[in-house]
């Protein structure tokens, strides 16, 4: 797959599958019931396709010792740490575009971790999509969000930016050192599951207080996030630079900013309107 092709299909279940996350709040179905959907669903569906083509999916200690610390370290701790963060934050828009920074680190740092390329035109598409998000992300100022604000939003989030880093880079590691996608994605999904599960059963959820639409809607988002990740971890092995799916994931917030907009009647300010024109700017540059 080429990576332009897995990069528009990660893009697109990103946004499909915020818009579903946004319905599920309104549902007020609980946050542990959606972490669970977003792992196990696509571990099932990943599960399956390698049992039907008979994926050899074989890995040696080194490899599983390394998928190991990226499930655990920089997918389930760096969500924790993200979602914890905008709870903390005066304004969620600020964890937001410190998070979601990463891209610009990853951009960097893969130039000299693994010899990346990265063009000119490239690097100003990037730019532009940032600085455009920021102008998505960050809301009113002075609107209070939190109910408790608390000064360690910073720190926080300054850890989600390294776990987001420090995720895709491990990515593109075990892509080098032949760690195929679905072995990838089976192994890392597989684990957050387990430790998604555990925190269900500790908190004594019941699945049978779910109704049939958060149901319904938690198998989507499950879907959706397996077209998420292969995308993404497509888009990782086949990237001239992995800034470069990075930034076309950063981009997608521009889409969700609409679509909450025709969906959920959410707002769309003059100043996030120019941030959506400019982040679709600055992703035509980045792959035409």
């Amino acid at each position: 797959m080429h990576w332009i092709s897995a990069g528009f299909l990660m893009f697109f279940c990103s946004v499909a599958s915020y818009l579903l996350v946004r319905r599920s709040v309104a549902l007020k179905t609980p946050s542990e019931f959606m972490n669970l959907a977003m792992f196990a669903l696509p571990t099932i569906l990943f599960g399956a396709f390698v049992h039907m083509k008979q994926v050899d999916i074989s890995v040696n200690t080194h490899q599983l010792l390394v998928i190991v610390i990226l499930a655990i370290f920089f997918s389930y701790i760096g969500n924790k740490l993200s979602l914890t963060s905008i709870e903390y934050a005066p304004n969620p828009g600020y964890s937001l575009v410190i998070s979601k920074s990463y891209v610009i680190f990853t951009t960097i740092a893969t130039i000299f971790l693994f010899g990346s390329p990265l063009s000119f035109r490239a690097a100003i598409a990037i730019l532009i999509i940032v600085f455009c998000s920021a102008l998505i992300m960050i809301d009113t100022p002075g609107t209070v969000y939190a109910k408790h604000v608390r000064p360690t939003w910073l720190p926080l989030s300054l850890g989600a930016f390294f776990c987001w880093g420090m995720l895709t880079i491990t990515s593109k590691y075990l892509s080098n050192i032949g760690v195929g996608t679905l072995t990838r994605l089976v192994y890392s999904m597989g684990i957050v599951t387990c430790i998604i599960a555990a925190e269900i059963m500790w908190k004594r959820s019941r699945w049978k207080r779910l109704r049939a639409s958060q149901m319904g809607t938690l198998l989507c988002i499950g879907v959706l996030s397996a077209g998420f990740n292969w995308g993404m971890q497509e888009g990782f092995r086949t990237a001239p630079n992995i800034g470069y799916i990075n930034a076309m994931n950063a981009a997608s917030i521009g889409l969700v900013v609409v679509g909450a907009y025709l969906f959920f009647r959410d707002d769309l300010t003059p100043r996030k309107f120019i941030g959506v024109i400019g982040v679709i700017a600055g992703l035509i540059l980045l792959v035409t």
